[in-house]
């Protein structure tokens, strides 16, 4: 049996005509909403992108101010540096007040001291390689000359007057039984006149074997010692 169709061909044409342009419109109404959530994607990515840019640039800043203070603090620590090695150049490494201390003990009333000197020495094998280098470290003088710096030791010139010759002797024992010196040699000792007027040198020098009954004119002995201060150590 052979089926009738009473439908136009006009109706046809319009009614697939409608279908296409429902798919159309389906296809452009997808297609804008793709364009529209990429859309707003990318902005919220280029948003994002945006902040970390400006959180690399803080961070940046923050860095290079952090880089610039590091800089000088390195460049203080190298001046402090210097300034440290300058200082242990030129430190003597002595106690001066406990060596004075110790001088003041050993040297009784019966003398009379009119210089100390502390004087700066290179070593022997320092000297050798360095023989234009002065010593010169000097307390209660007047001398200048350049000081010697870097690894030293200390002579010490005692200058004065005593009684009697005995006690420049056992001046000189008391400062070899010392810890703080070594190395003592009397230089001099001599015997010297004074008058008794306006001298420095104290009443207690004044003994019955030495004052003359006639005259104001004492017998004192003159020395001069050398010695060493015991803080460093020969190799």
């Amino acid at each position: 049996m052979k089926e009738i169709d009473f439908l136009p061909q006009w109706y046809k044409s319009s009614r697939q005509r409608q279908f296409s342009y429902h798919t159309q419109y389906v296809a452009l109404a997808g297609i804008f909403v793709v364009i529209v959530v990429w859309n707003f994607t990318a902005a919220h990515s280029i948003s994002r992108a945006r902040a970390e840019f400006a959180q690399m640039t803080t961070r940046q800043i923050e860095a290079e101010n952090v880089s610039a203070k590091l800089a000088n603090l390195k460049s203080e620590v190298g001046n402090l540096r210097g300034k440290m090695r300058s200082i242990e150049e030129i430190d003597s490494k002595i106690d001066v007040a406990s060596i004075l201390a110790e001088m003041s003990f050993l040297i009784d009333e019966r003398i009379v001291l009119s210089k100390v000197r502390f004087v700066a020495e290179k070593f022997a094998n320092e000297q050798q390689t360095k023989p234009n280098i002065a010593s010169a470290v000097r307390v209660a003088s007047s001398d200048r000359q350049a000081l010697p710096t870097g690894n030293v030791r200390f002579k010490v010139m005692i200058s004065g007057v005593a009684a009697d010759a005995s006690d420049v002797a056992a001046l000189v024992c008391k400062l070899e039984d010392s810890p703080y010196f070594c190395s003592v040699i009397p230089l001099f000792s001599r015997n010297k006149q004074i008058q008794r007027g306006n001298n420095p040198v104290r009443s207690i020098l004044i003994s019955k074997e030495v004052v003359s009954k006639s005259t104001d004119i004492f017998r004192v002995s003159e020395f001069e010692i050398s010695c060493y201060l015991a803080n460093y150590r020969e190799q």
